[in-house]
């Protein structure tokens, strides 16, 4: 059984505390920005260089070393992000009254640079593991991507509880592309969908027969659950904030003002990135 509660565990403490680092590093005065993608850009390189490193090592530090600078990948992304550097050509609250294709054509613009970015991290990682034998850096970067698609997609189209408290108040424009509702008509399937994908990758660590495939699938499988929970996260109405409340006593000042305008209104921009 420790061949899967470690696994498991140890991606759970992961989620926790480098989403409360990166809640932290963004909501610190602007002028701490360049420092903090300083950092994240060494660690960027020191991911890159464990991808090399472990892409044909099969044994358990195999599985983790991939793992893990995955999530330093991604974490350079989201830090990119959220500091404002990396986001897109269309940095304005969206017109009132805006709806339909235009509404997502502008959208696309105010992240389009964002997700340039995440595909070429994506390519570098496919480039740096190309027929070797340990993909998972990859897939964990894959899965990560998919996740936070369709938490945007859904978040665009409507839910219950988007946390605008933790976005950094010079993305605050970014809100008036959210909407509140209780329900859309994309996110049965998106949870539908992730929880099989889970289920599957839990059904295929437990029928391994070494050690890497099994601690790889379930390094996999619990991200896919906490991907799935994050989506419920969405619709209930519980603050799931608490969380992370040792990472909100550094933003006092930085949060973004919720909305209360009618829906597709604008915000004004707090501060600009």
């Amino acid at each position: 059984m420790a061949e899967y509660l470690v696994p498991a565990l140890f991606t759970v403490f992961l989620w926790w505390f480098c989403t409360g680092v990166i809640f932290v590093l963004d909501g610190l005065p602007s002028r701490t920005f360049r420092w903090s993608m300083a950092g994240a850009t060494l660690l960027l390189g020191a991911a890159f260089g464990g991808i090399w490193i472990s892409s044909d090592d099969t044994s358990l530090w195999g599985a983790y070393i991939a793992f893990c600078s995955a999530l330093l990948v991604w974490g350079w992304q989201e830090i990119a992000f959220l500091t404002g550097t990396v986001t897109g050509s269309y940095r304005r609250p969206c017109p009132e009254g805006l709806s339909g294709y235009p509404r997502f054509a502008l959208a696309v613009r105010a992240l389009l640079h964002h997700e340039i970015a995440i595909l070429l991290l994506a390519a570098g990682i496919a480039a740096f593991t190309w027929g070797a034998a340990n993909q998972l850096a990859l897939w964990t970067f894959l899965l990560l991507w998919a996740a936070r698609t369709s938490t945007k997609l859904n978040i665009f189209l409507g839910v219950r509880n988007f946390a605008e408290s933790f976005l950094p108040a010079h993305l605050a424009y970014m809100t008036s592309f959210f909407r509140r509702r209780a329900m859309n008509l994309l996110f049965p399937l998106s949870v539908t969908l992730s929880t099989l994908g889970t289920l599957l990758l839990f059904q295929a660590a437990f029928a391994a027969t070494d050690p890497f495939a099994a601690a790889s699938l379930t390094l996999l499988g619990t991200l896919a659950a906490l991907a799935v929970l994050e989506h419920w996260f969405l619709m209930l109405p519980i603050p799931f904030e608490a969380l992370w409340s040792w990472a909100g006593r550094f933003r006092a000042g930085q949060r973004t003002p919720s909305p209360n305008a009618p829906e597709g209104s604008p915000l004004p921009v707090v501060a600009s990135p």
